[in-house]
């Protein structure tokens, strides 16, 4: 089949090369046409997924009607906060009957919207996939073995991509909990940042498995009030995502928080970090504003929110959360 990948970043490069390993035709679009073409060069993503080889059959293409023409898949791996400026480039060209793969993980700022309502905004309805896990590009990208849930609300789009994707050392499994499965991606990361602080803080292993299992707690609470299922969080979109992202010396969200439990300011933190993006950073406003909006207790997501956008001191955040008042674990 021929695939459009959306997104030259470390994720979009690594499902692509899992795509042609599964012997399809892909081409990857990226915004910078003079990017591409030292990428080109190079035979490297050099940027986002350094000292990973591309083959010269992935097609590299800064065009985007050129980049979609007569695609089978489109799969989206643009950052939550970039996508909707994406889709408007795209929408013009875009079949409205071509399915599409979402990657991205996050919530998006001011309209507080999963990826699911940002693409209904700017393409229509659409036949919707979300693919989500624990599964970071740099293992992906060398076939470290890897499990993800594709999830849709058409049973049959779900098992296309699962037969799309899947391999020796790609494992794809489905499920109809849209809300679900996208939620459980875009609030581990904001969990990720809290374990992180623990991390920086040197502070050991008791806190942070306290943190996660809270976390999930949490972030099941709150996914089921926006319409998910309790259930979709102990799978691999849920506590599986959490467990990576909380854990890897990938996670770009973890780091954030090491950072943080370090000294180190958010402004000190973006001014390093450049062009790479830690989505629980806005996703953190995002959870916070919607566990108000529907009265949804968040304590570990509220301090995280604070310690970001209110400078509250790191120690205090923690002393707050173990000072709450004592309360059955179920609650």
């Amino acid at each position: 089949m021929k695939i459009t990948v959306i997104g030259d970043g470390a994720w979009g490069t690594a499902l692509a090369l899992n795509l042609l390993y599964n012997r399809h035709n892909v081409t990857l679009w990226g915004a910078f046409p003079d990017y591409l073409d030292a990428v080109r060069e190079r035979g490297e993503n050099f940027k986002f997924l350094p000292g990973v080889a591309l083959p010269e059959e992935l097609r590299l293409c800064p065009d985007m009607s050129e980049a979609v023409a007569n695609s089978d898949f489109l799969l989206l791996a643009t950052p939550t906060q970039y996508l909707r400026g994406t889709l408007k480039r795209l929408a013009p060209v875009f079949r409205r009957d071509t399915p599409v793969i979402n990657v991205a993980k996050g919530i998006e700022v001011e309209s507080w919207k999963r990826i699911s309502g940002i693409i209904a905004d700017e393409l229509g309805e659409v036949n919707f996939i979300d693919l989500s896990g624990p599964s970071h590009a740099e293992e992906v990208s060398r076939k470290v073995p890897t499990a993800v849930v594709a999830a849709s609300t058409d049973p049959a789009l779900a098992e296309a991509v699962q037969k799309l994707m899947m391999n020796e050392f790609f494992r794809v499994y489905t499920s109809a909990d849209v809300i679900g499965v996208e939620l459980g991606g875009a609030l581990k990361n904001v969990m990720a940042i809290a374990a992180g602080i623990i991390d920086g803080m040197r502070l050991g292993d008791n806190p942070k498995a306290a943190m996660m299992t809270r976390g999930i707690s949490e972030m099941s609470k709150l996914g089921e009030a926006l319409g998910g299922q309790r259930s979709t969080f102990a799978g691999l979109s849920g506590i599986g995502d959490l467990i990576v992202t909380c854990t890897s010396g990938h996670s770009r969200n973890r780091h954030v928080g090491e950072e943080l439990g370090r000294g180190k300011t958010m402004e000190q933190i973006r001014q390093e970090m450049g062009m790479v993006v830690a989505e629980g950073v806005p996703t953190a406003r995002g959870a916070f504003t919607l566990a108000a909006q529907h009265g949804v207790s968040t304590p570990i997501t509220d301090e995280i929110y604070h310690i970001l956008y209110r400078q509250r001191d790191v120690h205090d955040a923690i002393r707050s959360l173990m000072m709450r008042r004592a309360k059955p674990e179920e609650d």
